[in-house]
Protein backbone atom coordinates (compact mmCIF):
# COMPACT_ATOMS: atom_id res chain seq x y z
CA UNK A 1 0.00 0.00 0.00
CA UNK A 2 1.70 3.22 -1.18
CA UNK A 3 0.73 6.09 1.10
CA UNK A 4 1.65 9.89 -0.48
CA UNK A 5 3.77 12.05 1.65
CA UNK A 6 1.83 14.66 3.23
CA UNK A 7 3.24 18.16 3.12
CA UNK A 8 4.56 19.02 7.08
CA UNK A 9 2.60 22.15 7.47
CA UNK A 10 -0.71 20.34 6.95
CA UNK A 11 0.20 19.73 10.41
CA UNK A 12 -0.40 23.55 11.48
CA UNK A 13 -3.60 23.96 12.99
CA UNK A 14 -3.83 20.60 13.87
CA UNK A 15 -5.34 19.97 17.73
CA UNK A 16 -3.45 18.09 20.10
CA UNK A 17 -4.67 15.70 22.68
CA UNK A 18 -2.75 13.55 24.97
CA UNK A 19 -3.03 9.62 24.29
CA UNK A 20 -6.19 9.83 27.51
CA UNK A 21 -8.10 12.26 25.70
CA UNK A 22 -6.95 15.58 27.20
CA UNK A 23 -6.79 18.43 25.06
CA UNK A 24 -2.97 20.00 25.46
CA UNK A 25 -3.10 22.88 22.54
CA UNK A 26 -2.96 23.71 18.42
CA UNK A 27 -0.10 23.54 16.29
CA UNK A 28 1.44 26.61 15.57
CA UNK A 29 4.51 25.57 13.73
CA UNK A 30 7.40 22.93 13.41
CA UNK A 31 10.92 22.83 14.46
CA UNK A 32 12.77 21.18 11.74
CA UNK A 33 16.32 19.93 11.76
CA UNK A 34 17.69 21.15 8.46
CA UNK A 35 20.68 19.09 8.62
CA UNK A 36 18.59 15.58 8.63
CA UNK A 37 15.85 16.71 7.26
CA UNK A 38 13.28 15.83 10.00
CA UNK A 39 10.86 17.26 12.19
CA UNK A 40 12.24 17.29 15.34
CA UNK A 41 9.37 19.42 17.19
CA UNK A 42 5.99 21.03 17.25
CA UNK A 43 5.29 24.52 18.51
CA UNK A 44 1.96 24.55 20.33
CA UNK A 45 0.05 27.47 21.06
CA UNK A 46 -3.62 28.11 22.22
CA UNK A 47 -2.71 26.00 25.31
CA UNK A 48 -4.54 23.79 27.72
CA UNK A 49 -4.53 26.35 31.15
CA UNK A 50 -5.52 23.93 33.18
CA UNK A 51 -2.08 21.98 31.50
CA UNK A 52 -0.10 24.95 31.91
CA UNK A 53 -1.71 27.35 34.75
CA UNK A 54 1.35 27.60 36.69
CA UNK A 55 4.53 26.86 33.69
CA UNK A 56 6.41 29.72 31.93
CA UNK A 57 5.22 29.20 28.77
CA UNK A 58 6.28 32.33 27.54
CA UNK A 59 4.38 34.64 24.62
CA UNK A 60 3.97 31.98 22.28
CA UNK A 61 3.66 28.75 24.08
CA UNK A 62 5.74 25.80 24.19
CA UNK A 63 7.63 23.25 22.24
CA UNK A 64 6.80 19.27 22.29
CA UNK A 65 9.62 16.88 21.40
CA UNK A 66 8.00 14.85 18.26
CA UNK A 67 9.34 11.68 19.68
CA UNK A 68 6.50 12.19 21.73
CA UNK A 69 4.08 12.08 18.79
CA UNK A 70 2.29 8.73 18.78
CA UNK A 71 -0.31 9.27 16.03
CA UNK A 72 -1.32 11.74 13.12
CA UNK A 73 -4.21 11.99 11.66
CA UNK A 74 -7.31 14.96 11.75
CA UNK A 75 -5.71 15.48 15.21
CA UNK A 76 -2.52 14.85 16.69
CA UNK A 77 -2.04 12.22 19.75
CA UNK A 78 1.22 12.51 21.67
CA UNK A 79 2.26 10.66 24.97
CA UNK A 80 0.86 11.93 28.49
CA UNK A 81 4.22 12.74 29.26
CA UNK A 82 2.38 16.31 29.85
CA UNK A 83 0.20 14.99 32.06
CA UNK A 84 2.40 13.54 34.00
CA UNK A 85 4.84 16.75 34.52
CA UNK A 86 1.19 18.21 35.88
CA UNK A 87 0.88 15.24 38.05
CA UNK A 88 4.25 15.68 39.45
CA UNK A 89 3.85 19.67 39.92
CA UNK A 90 0.69 18.62 42.36
CA UNK A 91 2.68 16.15 44.13
CA UNK A 92 5.27 18.82 44.98
CA UNK A 93 2.95 21.34 45.93
CA UNK A 94 0.91 19.06 48.58
CA UNK A 95 4.06 18.22 50.19
CA UNK A 96 5.50 21.89 50.55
Amino acid sequence: MDVEPQEITSLVGREVYSNNGVFVGEVEDLRLDLDTEVVNGLALSALNPTLFETAETGSKGIIVPYRWVRSVGDIVLISDVIERLKDDENEDEAVA
